[in-house]
């Protein structure tokens, strides 16, 4: 039965499942789920060079062309066919059940891999709007990234991502970035996120959709960490 059916059962289990949580027999997942995006993060200044300092030590970031495919490459052994998988395009009869088949073949080949179990980083640009003084925060509009690879186009995509994500800049920046949007110039961050892969269909397998016959792979992170870098203004 769900609990959410039954009000005054709910009511009874709050205080003993608080008690259980603080008594550490009960521990809570650190997993980012939508709804936790609503406190505002540090602006933090430091590259992306320097993101082991503020990460997990067993955190492989995949920035680099040469750190993604070697990631891939480990989880996958080789890229796919994209020409055979492709045929003739979105027409040929049989170009779905191709792509249908390469996803689900993949799948199964991963199936229990370790490097499945490594932690991974990888970063979507975002940039700032919507000062909020109450919090002294501003809001994140973020998109994802799309990097080239000998693999083909890889965009990283998260399994759930935090909503209303906001960041709250140390005093010095504040002003500045007030300075620069009161030109109309535009801020951008590095929106970093941590995680690991999702455990069935860790990795989506399609064609893009801007350029024809070029193969498009989507790791899916279950996001656990969210950092936001500064990166200077830019002049309208």
């Amino acid at each position: 039965m769900n609990c959410w059916l039954v009000p005054p059962l709910n009511r009874l289990l709050a205080p003993l499942l608080s008690l259980l949580c603080l008594s550490g027999l009960i521990i809570l997942p650190t997993i980012i789920q939508a709804e936790d995006g609503i406190g505002p993060r540090p602006l933090r200044t430091i590259l992306p060079a320097k993101l082991a300092s503020i990460l997990p030590s067993d955190t492989h970031v995949l920035i680099e062309r040469s750190a993604i495919e070697a990631f891939l490459l480990a989880l996958e052994g080789a890229p796919p066919d994209w020409a055979t998988v492709y045929g003739h395009g979105h027409h040929d009869p049989g170009h779905d059940e191709r792509l249908f088949n390469l996803n689900r073949g993949r799948d199964a080949a991963r199936e229990g891999s370790p490097v499945l179990n490594r932690r991974v980083a990888f970063v979507w640009p975002g940039e700032l709007s919507q000062f909020d003084p109450e919090t002294k925060s501003y809001a994140v509009a973020v998109g994802p990234e799309f990097n080239s690879t000998g693999w083909g186009m890889v965009r990283f995509k998260a399994e759930e991502f935090p909503s209303n994500l906001r960041v709250r800049p140390d005093k010095k920046l504040a002003g500045l970035i007030s300075r620069s949007l009161a030109k109309r110039g535009k801020v951008h961050v590095s929106v970093v996120m941590a995680g690991v892969l999702i455990p069935s269909e860790s990795i989506i397998y399609d064609f893009s959709h801007e350029e024809e016959g070029v193969g498009l792979i989507m790791p899916v992170v279950r996001v656990e960490q969210v950092e936001i870098l500064f990166r200077e203004p830019q002049s309208p």
